[in-house]
């Protein structure tokens, strides 16, 4: 009893730890099985039809009138015609069973969704054979220049949820933005977009979220935190010539803390991660970016409070502290050309309580390799570990070193799945599989779910496993 007691005074302690930078539970209360039986609704009964014709929009808005209050909304396989946006709004303990194709068959100007959640709890988007996939033809736009329109996915605010198993693919603009949530999970994911700014893979933010095992393609954000971001846990991420993971861009009033990074494959991307901000005001603080590797990147850790593409935001900087970067090793096309470490803090408001650990990368080109801090102050390589000026007042310092030999240990490995060439912009995209490793060695933490099949009933809970290091 004594021992029994003991175990289970340490067990949230331990469950904590495993965690990560997660505050606690994520995804829905209730499994897809759990649902399954209040009800099923077949979009099929209420005049869908997979003839990538017939509108499915309205038939899933109707089906939600009957199960989005409980119960499994059900898209069997096929190809499917979307004409009329999908907004489902203050539903609880549903899900969308989405085992075919939708493409997408309106062309609005305005940057609406073509799937909204919203104010809803205890939910799940998923496909049971991983095989469900949102096409959105974006090139129609982008072969005449256009890169305004719809997006494809947005879930805004809600808690209890999770998107799985899903590809999502080619959209006009943004691909999937999380907005204000809680305690939501995605993961088993393959996002693939045009080679072009402005179709980000995830845009992220809100409290207690775990975002693992995604593929993502494009030319601008793999998986990035925006403000009002807490608690914040991304893992597994593959960035398959993208434009990388990142956080911003930051202006007023930021407010970023608890997030981790960790294990993040970036292939023929912008940056391996970038922090970026303008000016501004607020707070970045413990944050965690561990176990990265890289090829083929235009620059590495990129981490720029004067970043040009935006414009200055009124105020003295954010202020940046307890940031770790550690274990990073792969190569960058030219560190002589652009450092393989840039940390560019502002002078009124220095970076503190950084580190930099276990840093070995190397260029694919160029005889030296550059490492550039600026008013940043902690431990480790060119950050300074001198007493941190009052904030406020201009002091600093700049320093930059030239790495002239290879760091040992910078050699890494490569993904089977490494894209020797991005897709364009003017030719139709095809859906991806979604990939059986994200990472170099790694399995994701939920297998696939073409294992499971759920219309035909069997169970399969959506909550993946809990990390554990």
């Amino acid at each position: 009893m004594v021992a029994l007691t003991s175990l289970l005074q340490v067990l949230p302690l331990l469950l904590a730890t495993a965690q990560g930078q997660l505050s606690g539970r994520v995804g829905p209360l209730t499994t897809a099985a759990e649902k399954n039986a209040t009800r099923t609704c077949n979009v099929l009964d209420y005049g869908a039809v997979a003839d990538n014709a017939t509108d499915v929009g309205q038939p899933i808005i109707d089906a939600f009138a009957d199960c989005g209050r409980g119960g499994v909304i059900y898209i069997p396989p096929g190809d499917y015609l979307q004409k009329t946006w999908v907004h489902l709004t203050n539903g609880s303990a549903f899900a969308i069973q989405l085992d075919g194709i939708i493409y997408r068959g309106a062309a609005p100007s305005s940057q609406s969704y073509m799937f909204e959640f919203s104010s809803s709890s205890d939910f799940e988007f998923f496909s049971s054979t991983s095989r469900g996939a949102i096409q959105g033809s974006g090139y129609l736009y982008h072969q005449s220049g256009n890169f305004v329109g719809p997006r494809l996915l947005h879930v805004s605010g809600g808690s209890d949820w999770s998107v799985h198993d899903l590809a999502l693919v080619d959209s006009p603009m943004f691909h999937f933005v999380i907005q204000g949530a809680t305690n939501g999970e995605v993961y088993n994911m393959a996002i693939r977009g045009g080679d072009h700014g402005g179709l980000d893979g995830i845009d992220v933010s809100g409290t207690n979220l775990w975002i693992h095992d995604v593929m993502v393609t494009n030319k601008d954000e793999c998986v990035t935190v925006k403000t009002g971001s807490k608690n914040i846990l991304v893992e597994s991420i593959y960035c398959n010539s993208s434009g990388g993971c990142a956080m911003g861009s930051l202006g007023a009033g930021t407010n970023v803390s608890d997030v981790t990074y960790r294990n993040i494959y970036t292939w023929s991307s912008n940056q391996m991660f970038m922090i970026k901000s303008n000016g501004g005001s607020g707070t970045v603080s413990n944050i965690l970016f561990e176990n990265f590797m890289g090829h083929g990147n235009a620059y590495s850790l990129d981490f720029d409070t004067a970043w040009s593409s935006m414009s200055t935001i009124e105020g003295d900087g954010i202020a940046y502290s307890n940031i770790t970067f550690r274990n990073w090793k792969g190569t960058e096309i030219d560190g002589e050309d652009r450092p393989l470490i840039r940390v560019k803090c502002p002078a009124l408001t220095p970076c503190t309580d950084l580190a930099i650990e276990e840093f070995a990368l190397w260029n694919e080109e160029g005889h030296y390799a550059l490492h550039v801090c600026e008013n940043s102050y902690g431990s480790g390589y060119c950050l300074s570990n001198a007493t941190v000026p009052v904030t406020g007042t201009v002091g600093g310092y700049t320093t930059t070193q030239y790495i002239n030999t290879p760091p040992a240990g910078y050699s890494a490995t490569t993904m089977a799945e490494d894209l020797a060439t991005a897709f364009g912009t003017s030719a139709s995209i095809p859906i991806p599989t979604i990939p059986t490793s994200f990472y170099p060695g790694l399995t994701p933490y939920s297998p696939p779910a073409g294992a499971y099949a759920f219309a035909s009933s069997s169970a399969h809970s959506s909550s993946s496993a809990l990390p554990s290091y």
